[in-house]
C-alpha cells in the first residue's frame, strides 16, 4: 500500500475515532523500537541533564521602535512539543531551536519576539493538550504563531498513530481557534540514530516518514502547516553525526538544530505573511498543488518541504499546496541579544 494511501488511513482514523490502524506489523513494529530504545540507552548522557530556558523578547535592537505608538507591537511566539523543541542537547539558550527561530523572525519582521516555550523533554503527543492549556492560559498573551515539534517519543513509545494525529490535531485547532498560526515540525527520522542498524535503520525510518506525512494531513485539514524534518536532517546527519548530534549521541548538536531552524523560518514567517516568497507555486521548483495525502507523502520524503491547505476539495479530497522555500542562513542570537 502507498505511503499515501496508508497515511490518509491513520489521519481518517484519527479524525473519526478510529483506532489499531498500524505503520507496520506489530512484530517488526516491535523490533523496531526496541532497538531504538537500546539506542537511547547506549547513546549515553553526554548532554546537559535540562535544555536551557530562551524566555523572552528577541530583537531587542528593534525594542525602541516598538514602543512607539505608530509601530506594531512585539510579535508573540509559542514553542510546543518535545525535547526537540526544548532544546535538549546544547548548553546554551541562544542554540536552542526556539532563540534561533525568535531571533531570525525578529530579523525578518524588524520587531521584537516574545518568547514562551512549553515543550517538554519526552512528551508525547498526548502532552499537547496540557501544553496548549498552559499556552492559552493567559488571556493578555495569545500567540501569532506557534511552532509545534512532536512524534519520535509517539513511534518509541508504540503510540497508535491514529491517536498521535488526533492528539496534535486537537492542539492545531485549538491553537487555531484561539486566533494562532501553526507550524508543525513534522515527526524526525529515527534511522539516523547512530546506533539502529541496517535493516532496522530502514524499518525506522519507514515507520518515522509514515507519521509525519500523517501527521500533515492532520494538521493541515485543521489550518495548520507542516515542514518535514525527517529527510532534511537524515542525509546530512548520516553525512556528519559527530557535527549534528550532540554529545549525547541522540539529540541535535547546536548546529543540527540551525539545520532544522532554517528549514522551519521560511513557513513561520510565510505564516505571518512576513516571508517575501509568494504563496504560489513555482513550477521549476517543482512546486504545485496535490490532493493532501499524495502532497503529504512526497513532504515526508523530502526534508524543508512546506504542506499547507489550497483548495478546500477536489476530485480526491481536500488539496493542499506543496512549497519548496529557499533557506536562510540564521545567525546565532548573540547574548546581548538574549532575554535574561
Amino acid at each position: 500500500m502507498s505511503r499515501a494511501r496508508v497515511a490518509r488511513r491513520i489521519a481518517a482514523g484519527a479524525a473519526y475515532g478510529g483506532g489499531g490502524i498500524g505503520l507496520l506489523g506489530a512484530a517488526t513494529v516491535g523490533v523496531v523500537l526496541a532497538e531504538v530504545q537500546l539506542a537511547k540507552r547506549n547513546v549515553g548522557n553526554g548532554g546537559p541533564a535540562d535544555p536551557p530556558r530562551a524566555d523572552g523578547r528577541y530583537g531587542g535592537a528593534f525594542a525602541a521602535e516598538a514602543a512607539r505608538p505608530t509601530h506594531a507591537e512585539p510579535v508573540r511566539f509559542a514553542m510546543l512539543g518535545d525535547s526537540t523543541a526544548a532544546g535538549q542537547g546544547v548548553h546554551r539558550a541562544r542554540q536552542t531551536p526556539a532563540a534561533l527561530l525568535a531571533s531570525g523572525l525578529a530579523a525578518v519582521a524588524e520587531r521584537p519576539v516574545d518568547l514562551r516555550n512549553v515543550a517538554l523533554p519526552g512528551a508525547q503527543s498526548d502532552d499537547l493538550d496540557r501544553q496548549v492549556t498552559l499556552i492559552l492560559s493567559d488571556a493578555s498573551w495569545v500567540p501569532d504563531v506557534c511552532v509545534i515539534m512532536i512524534g519520535a517519543n509517539d513511534v518509541t513509545h508504540r503510540m497508535p498513530p491514529t491517536r498521535s494525529v488526533r492528539h496534535l490535531s486537537s492542539a492545531v485547532r485549538r491553537l487555531r481557534t484561539a486566533g494562532s498560526e501553526v507550524v508543525v515540525g513534522t515527526c524526525p527520522d529515527l534511522g539516523t540514530v547512530e546506533n539502529v542498524y541496517q535493516p532496522l535503520r530502514w524499518l525506522a525510518r519507514r515507520v518515522s516518514r509514515q507519521l509525519a506525512a500523517a501527521q500533515t494531513i492532520g494538521v493541515v485539514e485543521q489550518g495548520g502547516r507542516t515542514v518535514s524534518l525527517g529527510d532534511l536532517l537524515g542525509p546530512e546527519f548520516a553525512a556528519h553525526p559527530r557535527e549534528l548530534f550532540g554529545p549525547d549521541r541522540y539529540h541535535p548538536s547546536a548546529e543540527g538544530y540551525a539545520t532544522a531552524a532554517m528549514a522551519v523560518l521560511p513557513t513561520l514567517c510565510a505564516a505571518l505573511g512576513l516571508w517575501p516568497e509568494e504563496d504560489r507555486p513555482d513550477v521549476s521548483r517543482r512546486e504545485g498543488f496535490l490532493p493532501v495525502a499524495r502532497a503529504a507523502a512526497q513532504a515526508a520524503s523530502e526534508g524543508g518541504t512546506e504542506v499547507t491547505a489550497a483548495m478546500p476539495t477536489g476530485p480526491r479530497g481536500p488539496w493542499a499546496l506543496l512549497k519548496r522555500r529557499r533557506r536562510r542562513r540564521i545567525h546565532t542570537p548573540t547574548p546581548s541579544a538574549l532575554p535574561h
